[in-house]
């Protein structure tokens, strides 16, 4: 389930108040964040600064070398750093400015109507013209980035609801890294409802990338949020997925959803999810978890990090059928104080440089006695140093903890 792409980490969009009504801005009534947003303000500066730096730095240079040398050619650089740092009109004001100072620098040292003189200003001129192009196509392509990802976090959100921080007496905390960066949608889902059978979490991979993944995820999903909420047993709603799976399959290929002996379902065995159901029945200290051909998750247990396998392992969602595998619900004791890690193969088959794997089973006992939510941002940190920023594969990640009883 590995796709090849690049990913920073992921963002997390904020928004903020433009008028404060109650009073002063919040940064104005805390130093420590007065601070900050002078510093944020200093760092933005920085680019707008560069252009006019260097063609200071090119003058000053131009008037204190000997006369038989000119670096003045060089303020052609000025529009060219200012069209990748800046908006188009400061653009163009430096590229104007670049001319200008040039024209003086020349007058200054007597070559202002020589040849050499005029084919350097007109160099610059061009060069100022085809930074102000450069400078518009760049922002227009900003903005259509912009809204590509502004799509894509709206789809995204409803596709995948936010993770609920509590389900009664569960705390919830999850990550989720798209290693296609730009498009921040993903093959990997996960949900966590409150039903009346208890709450109910579901943990999902969908082989392969891009739209039909998403699609995939999309069904999946759809189907867990209603049958959650209508199957008493969790077996059966493990079934229903994969029934919903394979005609989700079929749609997809174009196919009947026959695919036996006649040729017509040869892609199916390219297309499927692996999943995990865990569901937390009301007054019993347990969790019962169906595999369907996802990794195991880890218990924390007193401090000790251990995997659960299953006894019986269960097919991918979309392949019950071929493989004549039904779904078996195993129980774990599950008591206040522990702590269940369910997460995707992005999580322990991501690569470093050296193509060595991230182990999370080595990593988990090192955050595993930290509070919930740091267990889960350590473990996102540890992962994108490990990759140096750079995942080949959606990574997700749903950390479940039993509270104690009020």
């Amino acid at each position: 389930m590995t796709s090849h792409t690049r990913i920073p980490g992921p963002t997390h969009p904020e928004t903020t108040d433009a008028r404060h009504p109650a009073g002063p801005p919040a940064h104005a009534r805390r130093p420590g964040a007065r601070t900050r947003a002078h510093r944020v303000a200093a760092v933005r500066a920085l680019p707008a600064a560069a252009p006019v730096l260097l063609m200071v730095v090119v003058a000053l240079t131009d008037l204190l070398t000997p006369d038989w040398l000119h670096v003045s050619p060089v303020m052609a650089a000025v529009p060219v750093l200012a069209a990748v740092l800046l908006p188009w009109r400061p653009t163009a004001v430096l590229a104007g400015a670049a001319v200008g100072v040039t024209a003086l620098l020349q007058w200054d040292a007597g070559q202002c109507g020589r040849p050499d003189s005029d084919v350097v200003l007109g160099t610059l001129l061009v060069v100022g013209l085809t930074s102000l192009a450069a400078c518009s196509l760049r922002q227009r392509r900003e903005r259509q980035l912009h809204q590509v990802r502004s799509v894509a976090e709206t789809a995204q959100r409803a596709l995948m609801h936010p993770l609920p921080r509590r389900l009664g007496a569960l705390a919830l905390r999850g990550v989720y890294l798209p290693a296609e960066s730009e498009a921040r949608i993903g093959g990997d889902f996960y949900e966590a409802l409150h039903t009346p059978f208890g709450p109910r979490v579901l943990m999902g991979d969908v082989r392969g990338k891009g739209l039909p993944a998403v699609g995939a995820s999309a069904a999946l999903l759809g189907a867990f949020r209603e049958l959650a909420h209508r199957e008493p047993s969790l077996t059966t709603v493990a079934e229903e997925l994969d029934e919903r799976a394979r005609r989700q399959i079929a749609a997809v290929d174009g196919t009947p959803d026959d695919r036996m002996g006649d040729g017509t379902g040869a892609l199916f065995t390219e297309r499927f999810a692996t999943a995990l159901l865990v569901e937390f029945p009301p007054g019993e200290d347990l969790a019962r978890i169906v595999h369907c051909g996802h990794p195991e998750p880890y218990v924390v247990h007193a401090g000790e990090v251990r995997p659960f396998e299953p006894e019986v392992p269960g097919a991918p969602l979309g392949l019950g059928d071929l493989l004549g595998a039904r779904p078996v619900a195993e129980t774990v004791p599950f008591v206040p104080g522990d702590r269940l890690v369910l997460y995707t193969d992005g999580f322990i088959e991501a690569r470093d440089r050296r193509g060595r794997f991230y182990d999370l089973a080595a990593h988990l006992p090192t955050h595993a006695a930290r509070p919930l939510e740091a267990m889960v941002t350590g473990l996102r940190r540890s992962l994108l140093h490990h990759v140096h920023g750079d995942l080949d594969d959606d990574a997700a990640l749903v950390a479940v903890e039993r509270l104690p009883e009020p």
